[in-house]
């Protein structure tokens, strides 16, 4: 699988049909996962950066004690996110932007956290996305990912590689494998797993966090070849 299996026009037009039904569709079903990763982030607190926001359908469980940064690649979707802002008075939430996940307009090391929900299988180059959001957080600070991640074997793993092409055109990889989250982490040495955790639905999602380790520059020493 190439890193441009997905390309930034197909993904923004797929987002762009999810807005107007995104959260009747999506909101119940991952209830559960979406409060996980925000509990996760508030065990470190302070300055959360929110990559790929989309409606912004997470944005009041954070605790107000919070400053929150979000961001998204889908503008219709952000524009939810914007309505939902207002409505409920998230006066904690500072900045809310039209953003590539893959190029972040913020120095380094400025949040304590970066969280992203769904994002790590929509995006045309997960590493290079991956990169950025370890240049942006500080050392001590933590990466938390909640996302769909690829059966290694069986008849689940069958249906992902068969459903491939069809989710693409969805805007999403589901057959995205573990081992690429772990060669990444290898390849940038900067970086250590802190958990990995099944969430609900049916446990084909999870939540993984990792920590940006002190004393090690935020951008990997040399480029690799990506999957």
């Amino acid at each position: 699988m190439t890193q441009r299996d997905l390309d930034k026009e197909t993904i923004a037009k797929a987002y762009a049909r999810w807005a107007p039904v995104y959260d009747l569709v999506f909101g119940p079903v991952f209830e559960r996962s979406r409060k996980a990763s925000v509990e996760a982030a508030e065990r470190i607190g302070g300055r959360i950066l929110d990559v790929g926001v989309g409606t912004g359908i997470s944005l009041p469980e954070y605790r107000r004690t919070n400053r929150i940064s979000a961001v998204d690649y889908s503008e219709p979707m952000l524009r939810k996110a914007q309505e939902r802002v207002a409505a409920h008075g998230l006066a904690h939430v500072e900045c809310l932007a039209v953003m590539d996940a893959q190029q972040l307009g913020f120095a380094d090391a400025i949040f304590d956290v970066v969280v992203a929900q769904y994002v790590i299988t929509t995006v045309p180059d997960p590493e290079a996305t991956l990169d950025e959001f370890a240049r942006v957080v500080r050392p001590g600070g933590e990466i938390v990912l909640l996302n769909h991640i690829g059966a290694e074997a069986g008849l689940r793993r069958a249906f992902e590689q068969w459903f491939a092409p069809v989710a693409r055109k969805l805007g999403w990889r589901p057959e995205f494998p573990w081992e690429r989250l772990a060669r990444w982490a290898e390849r940038h040495g900067g970086v250590r797993c802190m958990e990995r955790r099944v969430m609900p639905p049916l446990g084909h999602f999870s939540l993984i966090r990792f920590q940006r380790l002190e004393g090690v520059a935020s951008r990997p020493a040399q480029a690799s070849a990506r999957a």
